[in-house]
């Protein structure tokens, strides 16, 4: 049984991890004639966990700022290899729900595509492994990218 999949997933946080997971997407969403929903996620909770107080607002502009342009990047990136199908959405809240249960239910998501660990170890330490969570709780199917052998 051959099962093609529409609609992917990708969740994208600035790591080289998140980007090769959006450029192994690109390929499966091309053999598919599929599309991407690349997805940025702000967690304002982050900085309450660590004891600041909550971020202020022109911090969090300057984030959706950033998570605007690695989306660009994403779809530059896609066009350069001649894929156009690439939705970009910046998500608010809980990355680990977000990618596990809100876009894929509000996308029609039958792919997650996410990379093994994100920006770095203490963010994991503090929210745990996003990639771990969306394992157990994503009602579709989820491909974890490993990181790529340094040559």
């Amino acid at each position: 049984m051959e099962h093609t999949y529409q609609t992917i997933l990708v969740g994208i946080d600035g790591s080289e991890q998140a980007k090769n997971a959006f450029a192994k997407a690109v390929e499966v969403a091309r053999r598919n004639q599929g599309k991407i929903i690349v997805a940025s996620v702000l967690d304002s909770q982050v900085s309450t966990t660590m004891g600041f107080a909550p971020l202020n607002e022109s911090i969090f502009v300057q984030e959706e700022a950033a998570a605007k342009e690695m989306i660009q990047e994403a779809k530059a990136y896609a066009a350069s290899v001649g894929f156009e199908a690439v939705e970009g959405v910046v998500a608010y809240g809980s990355a680990k729900t977000a990618m596990a249960k809100e876009l894929p239910e509000k996308y029609n998501v039958d792919l997650i595509m996410i990379g093994q660990s994100g920006l770095n170890a203490v963010e994991r330490f503090i929210t745990g492994s996003v990639a771990s969570y969306v394992i157990r709780e994503a009602k579709c199917d989820v491909l974890i990218i490993a990181p790529e052998e340094a040559e």
